[in-house]
């Protein structure tokens, strides 16, 4: 039986910034899959003119065979923009192409078009400048698929880091956390370390909240009456996790190797360990969606965008982790 190809979308993001630049540079790269841009053809072409890219475009017909991507050509999906871009200025008339992709892109992976979705960076402020509430692409997917609860998880080779919170104040973070809450990302994490990962018996570390895990209380109690009761009820429906432990060395290589996945209570507690180790060369997954959804782990880069000077270091592992993530998912299946 032949091995069906895999296809992926990848929305290119913010028009002005480096995604267009990133997405273009895909077309030099040889993989066992169908990679399909979501953008306007115009733009492309314009940008390829700019970075003297040589590609073929071609527009994208779903009713075709999965088949690997050629050397040198490029398969779009159209989307019009809704003005022309000039790189590194910012348009907020084009946030509703920017969101345009994301439903289009979603669409595709519910109905089976595509197998994974992968995300170029896009520009929170210029979007909620159009005058459209947006918080982000996470909240956004969670939203169009009807998800309750997601969670974010950053990887890099031999790292990955998911967060108990993530965009909030940090006099915020410990009111967030309740025994619910790290009860329903757990959750999420052990299941799609097995489902999309394919890991039979994950491990997790988990960090603690405070300085050296509260110290016994006398650093703060979130360790005592909320993370440890709420760790125990997991363990005993045959969870593994170890913690809470203190943040500043549950990262050291010994712990590592006996991990999956750490755990962190709050964005700035795992994500700058994870960036040090593999910025550039990092993803940004969404777990607990229906879909498979990857990303890079930078921003738009206003400043590089039309230079050629951009790297597409970080869009070739998401895309990566993306068909790793297929393949795992339909191993965990048979």
């Amino acid at each position: 039986m032949t091995k069906k190809i895999p296809r992926l979308i990848i929305t290119s993001g913010e028009p002005a910034g480096i995604g267009p630049d990133l997405c273009l540079m895909q077309a030099a790269c040889q993989r066992e899959a169908q990679v399909v841009v979501l953008a306007d053809p115009h733009l492309l072409k314009d940008r390829a003119r700019q970075l003297g890219i040589e590609v073929r475009l071609k527009t994208f017909d779903p009713s075709l065979p999965h088949a690997a991507s050629q050397p040198n050509e490029l398969l779009v999906m159209p989307c019009k923009l809704e003005e022309r871009t000039v790189p590194g200025q910012l348009d907020s008339h084009n946030a509703g192409y920017v969101l345009k992709m994301l439903h289009q892109a979603v669409e595709g992976c519910q109905d089976g078009t595509f197998d994974a979705m992968v995300t170029a960076p896009v520009h929170k402020g210029i979007i909620n400048d159009a005058g459209i509430p947006f918080s982000g692409h996470t909240e956004l997917l969670a939203e169009l698929t009807e998800t309750p609860r997601v969670v974010m998880m950053l990887a890099t080779e031999g790292l990955r880091v998911a967060l108990v919170t993530t965009h909030l104040p940090l006099r915020d973070v410990p009111d967030a956390i309740t025994g619910e809450l790290l009860d329903e990302v757990i959750t999420i994490l052990h299941r799609d370390l097995i489902d999309k990962f394919n890991i039979a018996e994950p491990k997790i570390l988990v960090c603690g909240l405070n300085p050296h895990a509260g110290e016994d209380g006398h650093l703060g109690r979130e360790e005592l009456d909320i993370i440890n009761p709420a760790l125990d009820k997991l363990r005993a429906r045959g969870i593994h996790l170890a913690g809470p432990l203190p943040a500043d060395t549950i990262f050291n290589p010994a712990k590592l190797e006996q991990a999956d996945a750490i755990l962190a209570m709050y964005h700035d507690q795992g994500l700058p360990v994870l960036k040090y180790k593999g910025f550039g060369e990092a993803v940004n997954i969404t777990l607990g969606l229906p879909i498979i959804r990857t990303s890079v782990d930078h921003g738009t880069a206003l400043e590089l965008a039309g230079t050629g000077l951009a790297h597409s270091g970080s869009l070739n592992t998401a895309i990566n982790y993306a068909l790793n993530m297929i393949q795992s998912g339909q191993e965990s299946r048979d």
